[in-house]
């Protein structure tokens, strides 16, 4: 099999070529190449140990430059498209909707244009084994109530961010290009994801990084918004195992199932760098735990039925939160140079309305 994988130098597609090269798909992939325009969220790090290999590339390209995307498509002789490739952090969203559009709607129409005249000069043959499979999140459903059940496939969408609005969009325009144009696409919703190679900026590695230099550890409103927490590597298993038995045109929730309030995640994490990393003062990390002014539009809760991946796909998240969670500090830990490096990238918030301006 021969895959492009879109934002694989991100955090999710980096950790999906990892997870391939060093697990079962590795003696059923012929070559993958990477796509990524290398913006804030993409790093030439995340590929370490990938670089040299005779059956991997990287080629530093933007999904929207449509020309360039049916060239390789045409030249590596693609059978299967994975992609990551998006904007995806909320606050920047709100910052800065057009960059979202850009990149997840315009970007998604354009690798969506460019996979159909590829696909449509493949035979019969390959045109059966194609796959086009789009990465998206259980954020396009909005919030549930706390005591509803988890949101099955077909659930109906009301995206409450910039962000969550522009991977709703790009979710209806795939569904169409399978139903009108035939282009054997399917979609992912995920649940929230953490593990290595995470943009610190995002929250687990956010609460580690700031722990450890004893900086406060900010809490949305009262940590009350209940999310379920799916460690990369689960999830880019469900992604693989998707590539081999997931049906054209047909939607899979992949996440761990369960959840747990922000509030109570971070004092997990506080009592996991207590234990490895007590600091010399004696106290708890916890005591740097500060409730900040909540994002807008900020959802209350999110969770995934995830029943249908293990029913008609065989596969379900092994790694549970405790586990995954040690695993993601020492990670950290061991690669502060690799934080340090993305972090001196920089990013300011803006915007007038948030109740805040930080740097990240």
């Amino acid at each position: 099999m021969k895959i492009l994988v879109t934002g694989g130098a991100g955090f999710i597609g980096s950790n999906f070529c990892h997870y391939c090269f060093s697990n079962e798909p590795s003696s059923q992939i012929e070559k993958i190449v990477v796509i990524d325009k290398l913006g804030y969220s993409g790093s030439i790090e995340n590929m370490a140990g990938l670089m040299g290999k005779k059956n991997f590339e990287f080629i530093q390209a933007d999904i929207s430059d449509q020309k360039r995307m049916e060239q390789i498509l045409f030249e590596e002789k693609i059978e299967a498209i994975v992609h990551f490739a998006a904007e995806s952090h909320v606050d920047r969203s709100i910052d800065d909707p057009g960059l979202f559009v850009q990149s997840n709607v315009v970007g998604t129409y354009k690798l969506l244009e460019s996979a159909f005249v590829y696909f449509s000069s493949l035979s019969p043959e390959k045109k059966e084994r194609f796959r086009f499979i789009h990465i998206s999140t259980d954020e396009v459903y909005g919030s549930i109530p706390m005591d509803g059940a988890p949101t099955k496939e077909g659930g109906l969408y009301a995206p409450s961010s910039p962000y969550s609005a522009s991977k709703a969009a790009s979710d209806h325009f795939v569904a169409a290009y399978y139903k009108t144009y035939g282009l054997p696409a399917l979609i992912t919703h995920s649940s929230n994801n953490y593990g290595p190679r995470q943009h610190p900026e995002k929250m687990i590695p956010h609460m580690i990084c700031n722990a450890l230099e004893e900086k406060q550890l900010p809490v949305y409103g009262q940590g009350l918004n209940v999310r379920d927490w799916i460690y990369v590597e689960d999830h880019c298993e469900g992604v693989w195992k998707l590539l081999l038995k997931g049906r054209p045109g047909e939607v899979y929730h992949i996440g761990k199932g369960g959840g747990i309030s922000n509030i109570e995640l971070v004092k997990k994490i506080c009592a996991l760098l207590d234990s490895f990393f007590p600091r010399s003062s004696g106290k708890s990390y916890a005591e740097l735990i500060r409730f900040v002014a909540d994002r807008p539009g900020h959802d209350l809760r999110y969770a995934l039925d995830v029943s249908k991946m293990k029913r008609e796909i065989g596969w379900q998240a092994q790694v549970d939160l405790d586990r995954g969670l040690e695993k993601t500090l020492f990670w950290y830990v061991e690669n502060r140079d690799w934080v340090q490096s993305v972090m001196n990238k920089g990013y300011t918030l803006k915007r007038q309305g948030l109740g805040r301006t930080r740097s990240i």
